[in-house]
């Protein structure tokens, strides 16, 4: 095993609540590998909204709020700290957040060819466990159930740390793992075919702008929906069209700009405009989530499900070899990074505020 420092620079999360639990430390242990492990020397790490959910405990049912910027900065005085995780499920502090790792192996563990060292790799987040991977006590998240990327050296499974071969940076890279699994799981749910048309609300974030490029290669037409200040980079990455998120009837601007009821639409917003969506499909159209950063309480008329025969999914755990699939994307260029930010590590909490002011598009990355 190569020799790594004992020490090295991490943010640490002590405990749910503001950005005040966001430790900078430079004295942090190194992880050392187990069997089967190895340790990548981290370049980038990018951003994503679990961090911000996971820190505030936002996933408790006791909260019923959406992620504003003055939430999140102070965290919700009604979280549940005991269901404070994804999987309602209480979380291990102090913890090494960061999901979207680019980096080298530094080091590996036992029963892991040494020769992986010195092999540039990004991580896939979702740590998924033999037999039923849709059982979240069996399929954990990097940077949620474990220690993530937020620190010079990090450490996870071989499988789960890919190969790559790009010319991209490491920033760029870190802006591909959590938000290009969930949008590709997003996107399949729906079983979206060539030639349909598909609305995307939150189409400027990282999930969002994914999809969009997703949803292209999938010959798709995509309706976007976002500010109208960032229309037109949503619309060279393939958008036919972007609607204003502040439509008084976002429902008809949705209709007029596909020229009728749309096909599918994936959301990452939830709150008001979730009914918005559900009322601009087809009959017999699919909705699918993947979040709810405006509010997870929605008002839901059930004569839409029933009498237009739809389908609505969930979208959180993603099938085995997802991310795979997004590396061989990356590699072909068939996806661009959207990299709008980048913040140097001991500054995490001012990148968080930033990402949570929501005026950027695409993801936010801290550096090594």
């Amino acid at each position: 095993m190569t020799s790594l420092p004992k020490t090295m620079r991490a943010v640490v999360l002590t405990d749910h609540g503001g950005l005040d639990k966001l430790a900078y430390r430079e004295d942090w242990a190194t992880p050392e590998p187990g069997p089967g492990d190895v340790i990548v020397k981290v370049g980038a790490c990018g951003l994503n909204n679990t961090d911000i959910n996971t820190r505030t405990a936002w996933y408790s049912k006791a909260v019923s709020q959406g992620i504003t910027t003055k939430a999140g900065a102070v965290g919700f005085e009604s979280a549940d700290a005991e269901t404070g995780s994804w999987g309602n499920a209480s979380v291990g502090f102090p913890l090494v957040q960061g999901a979207d790792v680019a980096g080298v192996v530094a080091a590996v563990g036992e029963g892991v060819d040494a020769s992986r060292i010195g092999e540039r790799v990004i991580i896939d987040p979702w740590l998924l466990g033999l037999g039923d991977w849709l059982d979240p006590n069996n399929s954990d998240f990097f940077g949620s159930e474990c220690d993530g990327g937020y620190a010079d050296y990090t450490r996870v499974r071989s499988e789960n740390a890919l190969s790559i071969d790009s010319s991209l940076t490491d920033a760029e890279l870190a802006t591909f793992p959590c938000a290009y699994v969930t949008a590709e799981n997003l996107v399949s749910r729906t079983r979206l075919q060539p030639g349909e048309t598909v609305v995307i609300a939150g189409a400027s974030g990282g999930v969002g702008s994914a999809a969009i490029q997703l949803c292209r290669l999938r010959g798709a037409r995509v309706i976007a929906i976002a500010a109208a200040a960032k229309a037109d980079r949503l619309t060279s990455l393939g958008a036919a069209a972007v609607v204003n998120r502040n439509e008084k009837d976002l429902e008809a601007a949705i209709r007029d700009s596909a020229g009728g009821p749309v096909d599918v639409a994936l959301d990452v917003v939830g709150g008001s405009t979730f009914m918005h969506l559900i009322n601009a499909l087809r009959q017999g159209g699919r909705y699918s989530t993947s979040g709810s950063i405006s509010g997870p309480l929605v008002e839901f008329d059930l004569r839409q499900l029933v009498y237009k025969d739809l389908q609505l999914t969930g979208a959180t755990i993603v099938p085995p070899g997802t991310m795979a699939r997004i590396v061989a994307l990356i590699e072909q260029g068939s996806v661009k990074p959207l990299l709008a930010r980048t913040f140097p590590l001991r500054d995490l909490a001012v990148a968080q505020e930033a990402f949570m002011q929501k005026a950027h598009v695409g993801n936010i990355v801290v550096t090594m």
